[in-house]
């Protein structure tokens, strides 16, 4: 019989509840099931919601673009934006005269729909941001990218 060696965690402390990834984990599933619950009233997904929201911001995205800002695969995002462009929230392009790419647009009734469901989104970040004082936001917000960026990401 093989004797397995413990491995050691990363910080001290022996209840799996301690570690920062379930940490970050337990609020990322707690963000999403709000947000779940706020974007179902509108008839949308996290994902249909992200697209929408980067297509405001920056019209004209390709494909690509959105799967790795919405940190979805190529696969999955071309499924949302099917089912968007379906619903009439986006429009694409059949063919493109530039390379592969087909950039997609919100249309006016996915402006619409972004506009009436952002104040639902937007209320639940406030509501977990409020619960941080605002003095320690800034290190907070910072403490994540250098996590993620350690991982590479």
């Amino acid at each position: 019989m093989e004797h397995r060696k413990s491995a050691e965690p990363p910080r001290p402390g022996g209840d799996v509840t301690e570690h920062v990834g379930y940490r970050l984990k337990r609020a990322a599933a707690a963000l999403r099931g709000a947000m779940d619950t706020a974007l179902r009233e509108h008839r949308l997904t996290v994902p249909q919601y992200a697209c929408l929201e980067l297509l405001d911001q920056q019209p004209g995205l390709s494909n690509a673009e959105l799967a790795r800002s919405t940190f979805v695969t190529r696969q999955s995002v071309n499924v949302v934006l099917r089912n968007l462009q379906e619903a009439g929230l986006v429009s694409r392009p059949a063919t493109t005269e530039h390379g592969r790419a087909l950039p997609t647009h919100l249309t006016p009734d996915g402006r619409s729909r972004l506009d009436a469901v952002r104040s639902a989104v937007y209320a639940i970040e406030r509501q977990m941001v409020e619960a941080i004082p605002e003095q320690r936001l800034a290190a907070l917000l910072a403490d994540l990218d250098r996590m993620a960026a350690a991982l590479g990401s």
